[in-house]
């Protein structure tokens, strides 16, 4: 007996839309008892998850601050994802970004003007642009396989940024903390609003989410994506090009990664470190999924997403649970996700041992 996939003739659109509520309630359920495997209330600790966050002005600013890395990131992958090109390595485009963007600052640390965070920004998208050109090249010229090539990039862009801190970025009078010199008050992205910490950075998540849903629904482009993402050889016939659309995809969205990384830094941390990302990069992915790849639903996927990061936090306080079970929590989300996108498209089939092959008309 083996099991094969068959995919469905057609799609119900009430399915697709049902789905990543679905995809939510498994996780909740499956949720509940693994914590009640680890000796913990469920409802205490769904509670801690999914409502506690909310309580306080000040965590709203904290989801906010958590959410806009996963939109920008998740914005731009799902770009990827719908022309068919399996960007996997955001996290090292939010990192080379952060560590371009901070070329500025860090060494021109006396330059005090308003054009110095407008640079940063722009230098930050160009870093992440250039870093997910990479696997673009890789796969264009040499018809590698861009999910291998973006994740090793993700650690060699970790390892480069560790070594930058602890090495000739390290700040001599940081007391030997692997961090550099904190940056100048004009190099750091302002606040939204002076009653909590939130800065530019969900703004321009939105922005970014906006633009590029108009680009999906409105603009040639966005046709362009969505036929060769559903079929190449038909977008070959139509004139578009799968070599050019590989490097807009990995370009656009390894820009907004790295425009990401540079808001995080500048924005939230205030300098360079060896750790910059809670995994923004990898749950970005979970993000975009989670929102149909539709850059107005993930707005509301990335809220989703950065309220378990919160809750996560806040589970470790009040009911004693490592980090890693927010990580698992995370991880059941997208298996639940893809499980129930799957069985939307494909249906499951029983082929036994001697059994005759249906014919095909």
């Amino acid at each position: 007996m083996r099991i094969e996939l068959e995919k469905r003739p057609r799609v119900s659109g009430l399915f697709s839309v049902v789905s990543p509520l679905l995809a939510l309630a498994l996780t909740l359920a499956f949720g509940a008892l693994m914590f009640s495997l680890l000796g913990k209330d469920p409802m205490d600790a769904l509670y801690s998850f999914f409502v506690e966050p909310l309580l306080e002005v000040w965590s709203l600013h904290e989801l906010a601050i958590k959410a806009a890395p996963l939109i920008l990131i998740a914005v731009g992958l799902s770009v990827c994802f719908r022309s068919n090109n399996w960007n996997i390595g955001a996290e090292g485009q939010f990192t080379m970004g952060a560590i371009a963007g901070s070329i500025l600052p860090v060494m021109n640390p006396e330059w005090h003007s308003p054009m110095i965070l407008p640079l940063m920004l722009v230098m930050g998208m160009i870093g992440g642009a250039l870093y997910a050109g990479i696997p673009a090249l890789l796969k264009t010229r040499f018809n590698t396989n861009e999910i291998l090539t973006s994740l090793m990039l993700v650690y060699i862009a970790q390892l480069y940024l560790d070594w930058l801190t602890r090495g000739p970025w390290r700040d001599p009078q940081g007391y030997n903390f692997p961090q550099t010199k904190a940056f100048v008050t004009e190099a750091v992205l302002p606040e939204i609003l002076a009653s909590g910490r939130a800065h530019w950075a969900f703004i321009f998540a939105i922005l970014a989410a906006i633009a590029v849903w108009f680009m999906m629904r409105f603009m040639l482009k966005g046709f362009e994506v969505s036929v060769l993402g559903q079929s190449e050889r038909a977008g070959r016939f139509a004139g578009f090009s799968a070599r050019r659309m590989v490097w807009f995809s990995m370009l656009l969205s390894g820009a907004l990664a790295g425009l990401a990384g540079i808001s995080e830094v500048s924005g939230s941390i205030g300098h360079l470190q060896p750790i910059i990302s809670p995994g923004y990069g990898f749950t970005a992915i979970i993000v975009a999924f989670l929102g149909r790849l539709n850059p107005l639903g993930i707005i509301a996927a990335g809220l989703v997403l950065a309220l378990t990061y919160l809750g996560g936090e806040a589970a470790q306080l009040s009911i004693g649970i490592s980090d890693k079970v927010a990580r698992v929590f995370q991880g059941l989300l997208l298996f639940f996700v893809l499980s129930c996108d799957t069985l939307i498209h494909y249906r499951i089939r029983l082929i036994f041992a001697g059994a005759k092959p249906e014919a095909r008309g």
